[in-house]
């Protein structure tokens, strides 16, 4: 198996020009690792290539499912293993890019098998969070499994959700699943990790503020608001916790103004970048380069040209 390029990094860093620009230049295909772009419909906040760059250069694992599904990290890796495959067998070098570290995370690493999600254990939790908050359940969590309750932000409710999902559902620790993952998980691919991202987290967090007021002004308000509409949808869904959709929608259900609803998608997306470069900079083996230098995209193609001879 040849080199597989994984090209991550905070968002609004510029991956997806970067990927572009890349694909011109070798013989690459892009694989999408991005928890939003696999669902129909979510493309101005997502920052999902125009349809027209989608169709000049083809990515794998867009617009591959509905909002009203579910995708899963679990889901993620099976695909990414099949189109690493298949994309070598046309003689061609996998580039993966994205920010949703955990896909990254559960690729590199081994994933655990974890129950499928279970409506009615779900809809108990979330009326025990009402009465006593994400902060409470995590506190729970923390309880039944410190280890995942350490890696969890008290307001974090997906992950919460899940961690006591998983332990209701098998009696299990999460944290225990997930250590016998990376002890099973199968001999590592060629992964040659590369981190795009600017060395300033300001310029980085005004970038932020400037996309988002930017994919309104095009449109994203009018994209939730089309979501919202359909009444097979609903706020639980996946699809409709992704940053700045989560924080658009509760304007459209009435619960916020849009000057704040605005505001808080800025926050949480900028918590969310956060995260990610939490997340890269506790990696290990991993490749940074600075988006804000200019020789930053001349060493990056040497680095991709050297894996290309390294084949």
């Amino acid at each position: 198996m040849g080199p597989v390029i994984l090209l991550m990094g905070p968002t609004a860093a510029g991956k997806t020009d970067l990927a572009l620009d890349l694909a011109a230049e070798f013989p690459v295909e892009i694989v999408s690792v991005d928890s939003a772009m696999v669902y129909r419909g979510l493309d101005i906040g997502s920052g999902k290539p125009s349809r027209e760059v989608l169709t000049r250069v083809p990515h794998h694992l867009v617009d591959i499912l509905d909002p009203f599904e579910r995708y899963s990290a679990g889901r993620f890796v099976r695909d990414a293993h099949r189109l690493i495959g298949e994309i070598a067998a046309r003689g061609n070098v996998p580039l993966l890019v994205g920010g949703t570290m955990l896909y990254f995370k559960a690729l590199t690493h081994g994933i655990a098998e974890l129950p499928e999600a279970d409506a009615t254990v779900r809809a108990e939790l979330a009326a025990r969070a009402a009465e006593i908050g994400w902060s409470g359940l995590h506190g729970e969590l923390n309880r039944i499994d410190p280890s995942a309750a350490k890696r969890i932000l008290p307001n974090d409710a997906q992950r919460i959700q899940r961690a006591l999902e998983v332990h209701r559902l098998t009696g299990r620790r999460l944290s225990e699943l997930q250590a016998e993952a990376v002890r099973q998980s199968p001999t590592k691919k060629n992964f040659v990790p590369l981190v795009w991202s600017p060395a300033d987290r300001s310029i980085l967090y005004d970038r932020i503020g400037e996309r988002f007021a930017r994919m309104v002004d095009t449109g994203f308000l009018r994209e939730v608001q089309s979501l919202f509409a359909r009444k097979d949808l609903s706020r639980d869904l996946p699809a409709l916790r992704a940053v700045g959709y989560r924080q658009l929608y509760e304007y459209c259900s009435g619960e916020t103004a849009l000057d704040e609803a605005i505001r808080r998608g800025i926050v949480a997306t900028r918590h969310l970048a956060r995260r990610q470069l939490i997340w890269l900079r506790a990696g290990s083996g991993f490749e940074w380069f600075d988006a804000l230098e200019l020789s930053a995209f001349g060493r990056i193609k040497a680095r991709i040209a050297e894996c290309m001879r390294a084949r």
